[in-house]
């Protein structure tokens, strides 16, 4: 259980990780690929809660705004990870950010 004040910018990350992760779900991916890929945004949202922690002043930066810079190129580092699934990681949040940035036009 996280604390109580991760809870609105948590809401906020579901906010924009649902139209992608339906996306996901629509789309040709297998369902190892999407799951894989579910799992990484799982892991994205815990390294941005992990952050606002660990900073307390990102917690005054709009979400939008510091998740774009940690997944400006991949993702951040994994605070728990080997080399492959970091590779994998970086993969999804590219592909995140793409969405994202096709969805903002």
């Amino acid at each position: 259980m996280g604390l109580e004040k991760d809870l609105p910018p948590g809401e906020q990350l579901l906010t924009l990780f649902r139209p992608f992760l339906e996306n996901l779900a629509a789309s040709d991916l297998s369902p190892k690929t999407i799951q894989k890929h579910v799992d990484n945004m799982w892991a994205l949202g815990g390294e941005f809660i992990r952050d606002l922690n660990y900073d307390q002043s990102l917690r005054k930066r709009p979400v939008e705004q510091h998740l774009f810079e940690m997944i400006e190129d991949g993702g951040p580092l994994l605070y728990d990870g080997g080399e492959d699934q970091q590779r994998s990681f970086d993969s999804t949040c590219r592909k995140f950010r793409r969405f994202l940035t096709a969805t903002a036009r």
